[in-house]
């Protein structure tokens, strides 16, 4: 499966990141790709996209990641909503569920039998 993905380059603490096609199955620290498709620095926001050979990856079925599909939505490339790409740790993961559970048991015993 071909995947659209940023590729960090950069120095330590300078990131900077390729965009580029390349399969899933490919190390996200490199790797081979098939073709670069821009690039994007976080720390100046400056971008370049070639919105022409994006648009034909997608249709060709590539699948953009979690963070590149964002960036194309706020390019307005993809009409669709951001996703929510933040990592939550197991800690924040399990006080949600013991929440959740503990709202489900009250929902239950104020519930009249």
């Amino acid at each position: 499966m071909l995947v659209i993905r940023f590729i960090r380059t950069g120095k330590r603490n300078q990131p900077f990141f390729r965009i580029v096609v390349t399969d899933k199955k490919n190390p996200p620290q490199g790797g081979k790709f098939l073709e670069i498709l821009g690039f994007f620095n976080p720390l100046t926001k400056e971008k370049k996209l070639k919105k022409e050979r994006i648009k034909y990856w997608l249709s060709v079925g590539a699948q953009p990641s979690e963070s590149l599909h964002n960036l194309l939505v706020s390019e307005g490339l993809i009409k669709a909503e951001k996703i929510d790409v933040s990592v939550k740790t197991k800690k924040k993961e399990e006080k949600e569920k013991k929440i959740t559970e503990e709202e489900k048991n009250k929902k239950k015993s104020d519930e009249p039998r």
